[in-house]
């Protein structure tokens, strides 16, 4: 399904453990990392799009994570145009994204990287929470920071009071 201006609706995941690390993976067979995300079909919310692509992905149900917080609206991201197939019609130009953070309450020996016959990623590992806008895509890497930014407040109290501060400057 892509928008009337090019951009395919997709849900980014930010799952986080208890110490606030996110879950960094390793698209399968190559050498980059990204968050969990995928489409939103047209049947479906965006909230039912996150579990079902956490299962798809990384084998997690709503059992195993508990939903923190999502963006207000959508982020956007332009493909380069090395990666547009232009033979494709309607032409997707990029993605439009809602975020969502999660934390899980499962147990880490849940995440499943091959529950599905084509697995997304081969790897994963926990990180610093800010550490996926350093190695993230160059063309992902807007939407990364925008997205950690603006949930970090409900996992970093002071971080809300930081930026608070700062606005009332």
């Amino acid at each position: 399904m892509i928008d009337k201006d090019g951009f395919r609706p997709n849900v980014g995941i930010i799952l986080c453990n208890e110490q606030n690390q996110v879950l960094w993976a390793q698209r399968a067979q190559h050498d980059s990392w990204q968050f969990p995300q995928g489409g939103i079909k047209f049947d479906e919310t965006a909230e039912q799009a996150v579990y079902r692509e956490l299962m798809e992905e990384v084998g997690l149900g709503p059992e195993h994570v508990e939903i923190l917080g999502t963006t207000r609206g959508w982020l956007r991201y332009r493909l380069p145009k090395r990666y547009l197939r232009y033979g494709n019609k309607p032409l997707c130009i990029g993605q439009k994204q809602r975020w969502f953070l999660l934390r899980l309450i499962g147990n880490e020996t849940d995440v499943q990287l091959d529950t599905y016959e084509k697995p997304e990623f081969d790897d994963w590992r926990w990180v610093d929470y800010w550490k996926p806008v350093e190695d993230i895509v160059f063309f992902k890497r807007r939407v990364y920071e925008r997205a950690l930014h603006e949930l970090a407040p409900l996992l970093f109290p002071e971080y809300k009071k930081r930026v608070e501060k700062q606005r009332r400057r």
